[in-house]
């Protein structure tokens, strides 16, 4: 009987291993997100405005985004979005998929790191709920960047989602209309578990989260300790 249930046995430790397994390219994506995340706002000159950054509603990050095709192209990449919580504090992240036509990269840069301002509820809420379009679901407009824009972002920031992208060492606003968001939900599963939802992840209804993925969210305290 035993030598009959041990290559059950053996299945059975197998799957229950799987979801660790599953969560290695998720915990790197984060590590990535969160290292761009500190290299671009290490440069208050150059980076996302300290005034828009402490006001946002959410941030995602979406690292090596990449730029594909010469007369239609296209884009696409994954990263990580965190929204601000209640008290102030940043949540755990979940992971998002970005795609969508080739337009507002630099010429003939092929990757590009993108970050996403979002001023309001509304525009995560869309992307929770399903497919969103920037520009279309939501206004979005390229944002002002550094000390020099601190001033100009009181009367200016109408947009609900402000985008920006550093390719070959640049960090600028970028013009992203048309790109679509969208949940990566066997992403997030494989981070916190089956059947976890981005509403459970936001309000920290989920198990611990790996390190590389608190790494990112402890990248977001530290920037909005500055405010």
């Amino acid at each position: 009987m035993s030598r009959i249930l041990a290559p059950f046995a053996a299945l059975l430790a197998l799957a229950l291993a799987l979801p660790a397994q599953a969560g290695v390219k998720e915990e790197a994506k984060a590590s990535d997100a969160a290292r761009v995340l500190a290299e671009i706002m290490r440069i208050p000159e150059t980076a996302v405005p300290e005034k828009m950054f402490g006001e946002a509603y959410a941030i995602a990050v979406i690292p090596d985004v990449v730029k594909a095709g010469l007369v239609i192209g296209g884009r696409g990449g994954k990263g990580l979005v965190s929204v601000r919580s209640p008290d102030g504090t940043w949540s755990n992240p979940s992971f998002i998929k970005l795609g969508g036509g080739s337009f507002g990269f630099q010429a003939g840069v092929q990757s590009a790191d993108v970050i996403l301002v979002f001023r309001s509820q509304r525009g995560v809420d869309n992307i929770v709920n399903g497919k969103f379009t920037l520009g279309a679901d939501a206004s979005v407009a390229a944002g002002p960047v550094g000390r020099s824009a601190q001033a100009s972002t009181d009367e200016q920031l109408k947009a609900e989602i402000y985008s920006y992208s550093r390719a070959r060492g640049l960090f600028a606003g970028v013009a992203l209309d048309g790109t679509v968001l969208r949940i990566d939900h066997k992403a997030n599963q494989a981070v916190y578990g089956r059947n976890t939802t981005p509403r459970a992840i936001f309000e920290g209804r989920t198990g611990p989260a790996p390190g590389a993925v608190v790494d990112f969210r402890d990248r977001l305290e530290e920037n909005t300790v500055k405010q």
